[in-house]
């Protein structure tokens, strides 16, 4: 390797504090610049906080740093979606195979474990110090601490991991032939949550997914390790049914006891959570060039989706694990590594940020759909007689880790339109078992 780099990582959130462990694992001298107060000393600390689901792409970069083990512990499985309908019968989807399963965890609580784990290497934490400048020559970073003074400090190396409204992306910006886009959807969210029972157990089946799907809008939970449950309400911002129409309690309680029943019963603090808990925007991000000069972007910065895939969180590790690959192959070369990263990695996130969105129409509209179940019904079978040869794109996403996700998307689509034709044809709900089940799975062949 050179003389000893010495690499700053604007952001210490989970694609910064990761990648601070794999540079320094390398032996690099590693600075992590976040704008906010130390989360671990911080009370009452709220950032986002969507439970994660933690699948097979992020638990691959966690085992290389060695701490998959100790994170498993504090995830719970999740083997498939249950389904909530408005008279509350509920119906299990399972992900994938017998076996195959995502995690739900805590963002914050991962969070720590990577910060603290960076730290006992000797990776160095600046809290507190917000980027106001960026020196794409010199690679020097202006910081402001909360003292208002300003110090500069210069760097080999600049990764910016610091979120979708990144600092170092909006440096970027102002350069010449920069291309950017952002668009958000006409829904936010809001998190909601239900608690334990009087013995600190589940009140609804802990290892699944849970979705009340209602077409143009869904409520789901994750389950957490002290018996409660996140839920997150993605509903439109304006219109006949949205947030602004939510504006009292009165609305809020008829709302929930027509949309969401079963859920209701299980959520005495709802109305206070409702209105003291944010209403929050989602967004995908959309970039290019990842890098200029001696500054390079990752994760969110570079590639901020919407959650309905569960994968922003994996594609992040995705890229950290990605990036020290490259390293391995080129002898820690990061001229060489940089652009080969930001080439290699681009197609992945623009399939991952569509397949997010696609699945959020998935999610809130298709779940209950009587040919979406078929089509799911038929999938599985062919992957159970020919598991090399037809994989469910969502078992491609999520299962299985060496498939890129622009692999994943494209063989997708060609599925889509093959299950398309096969689900027009007549009785198929009595005959599909009947069919030549090969002759489908050739046809993605061609």
């Amino acid at each position: 390797m050179e003389a000893k780099k010495h690499i700053a990582i604007a952001g210490a959130g989970l694609v910064g504090s990761l990648l601070s462990i794999y540079l320094a694992k390398r032996g690099y001298q590693v600075t992590v610049i976040e704008r906010r107060s130390d989360m671990r000393k911080s009370k009452g600390y709220e950032g986002r906080s969507i439970n994660l689901a933690l699948s097979n792409r992020g638990i691959r970069a966690l085992e290389e740093v060695g701490l998959a083990e100790e994170l498993k512990k504090e995830a719970i499985p999740m083997h498939g979606r249950m389904i909530h309908d408005l008279k509350g019968k509920m119906q299990f989807q399972p992900y994938g195979k017998e076996g195959q399963y995502i995690n739900s965890i805590s963002r914050s609580g991962l969070n720590k474990v990577l910060m603290t784990a960076a730290e006992n290497i000797g990776v160095r934490f600046q809290f507190e110090n917000r980027i106001v400048h960026v020196n794409f020559e010199t690679t020097e970073l202006s910081l402001q601490s909360t003292d208002q003074k300003i110090q500069i400090e210069k760097y080999d190396w600049i990764i910016g991991a610091d979120g979708a409204f990144s600092a170092v992306r909006h440096a970027l910006q102002m350069t010449d032939r920069f291309d950017y886009s952002q668009e958000y959807i006409h829904h936010g969210y809001k998190e909601l949550h239900i608690p334990a029972n009087s013995s600190g157990g589940f009140q609804m089946e802990k290892n699944a997914l849970h979705i009340w799907p209602r077409e143009s809008f869904m409520l789901i939970a994750l389950p957490n390790p002290d018996g409660s449950f996140t839920l997150t309400l993605f509903f439109p911002f304006n219109g006949e049914q949205s947030f602004e129409k939510l504006a009292n309690k009165e609305a809020v309680q008829e709302f929930f006891q027509n949309t969401f029943p079963d859920a209701l019963q299980l959520m005495p603090d709802l109305l206070q959570e409702f209105f003291h808990n944010p209403t929050s925007s989602l967004v995908t991000v959309k970039c290019f060039p990842w890098l200029k000069n001696n500054v390079l972007l990752m994760g969110d910065a570079a590639h901020a989706i919407v959650p309905f895939y569960g994968q922003g969180m994996n594609a992040g590790f995705e890229d950290c694990r990605a990036f020290n690959q490259l390293l391995d192959l080129h002898q820690d070369d990061w001229s060489t590594v940089a652009p080969i990263f930001q080439q290699e990695r681009k197609p992945n996130a623009d399939a991952i940020a569509q397949l997010a969105l696609d699945n959020f129409i998935e999610m809130r509209d298709l779940v209950n759909d009587p040919d979406f179940i078929l089509r799911k019904k038929i999938e599985a079978k062919l992957h159970e007689l020919y598991p090399a040869d037809w994989i469910p794109l969502y078992s491609m996403v999520t299962f299985y880790k060496d498939i890129p996700y622009h692999v994943a998307y494209e063989t997708g689509q060609k599925q889509k339109k093959i299950m398309e034709e096969v689900l027009k044809t007549p009785n198929i709900e009595s005959t599909w078992q009947q069919m030549d089940l090969k002759k489908i799975v050739d046809q993605l062949k061609k």
